[in-house]
Formats: C-alpha cells, sequence, structure tokens
C-alpha cells in the first residue's frame, strides 16, 4: 500500500502527488494501491506520525527516511536532492524507492 500524505493548502503536494502517480502509472502500479490521507489538524498529525507535507509511506515505512515514522509535524516538509532543498519529491527519487519495495 501507497500512503501520499498532504494536508490542505499545501503548495507542493499537487506536484508531488502528480510525481507519484505518474512513476505508478509507468511500473505498473494500479490507482487502487494509493490511499490519499489529508490531515487536517495537529491532533491527526499526532495520532498519524505525519512527517510534515508531503509525505509519502510505503507499506507504513517513510520513502525518505526508510524507517516509519515517529514523533510528528504539521508544516510543509522540505527535502534536500542532489544538494537543493525542494519540498517536490522527484520522480526518478519515487521511482527508485518504489522498485525497492
Amino acid at each position: 500500500m501507497i500512503e501520499f500524505q498532504l494536508f490542505t493548502g499545501c503548495p507542493n503536494a499537487d506536484d508531488t502527488l502528480a510525481n507519484l502517480r505518474a512513476v505508478m502509472a509507468e511500473l505498473g502500479i494500479p490507482e487502487h494501491q494509493l490511499k490519499i490521507s489529508v490531515v487536517p489538524d495537529l491532533e491527526t498529525a499526532k495520532r498519524l506520525s505525519f512527517q510534515g507535507s508531503p509525505s509519502i509511506l510505503v507499506n507504513g515505512v517513510d520513502i525518505c527516511t526508510g524507517m516509519e515514522p515517529t514523533g510528528f509535524s504539521y508544516g510543509c516538509r522540505i527535502y534536500k536532492f542532489e544538494g537543493r532543498q525542494t519540498g517536490v519529491i522527484p520522480k526518478d527519487y519515487i521511482r527508485e524507492r518504489l522498485v525497492e519495495y
């Protein structure tokens, strides 16, 4: 199961979700294996161990840390890819991680 977590209004969620869906299509992963979880408030963020928006989990494991989330953050998530900071997870990175799982 692939879970895409976001909060409403996240400026990076749409682009990251588009990247995720494109990679899923390329790899032949059916859309029904994608769960989109909107995190509406701090209480939900705590309950889900939300790491920030956007986040992608595969079978409960964060694709960027390689671990099950602990703690929580209710804000924009910033990533570092190839020395650059961004809030959008690139297709190449998503592809690499999905192939590993």
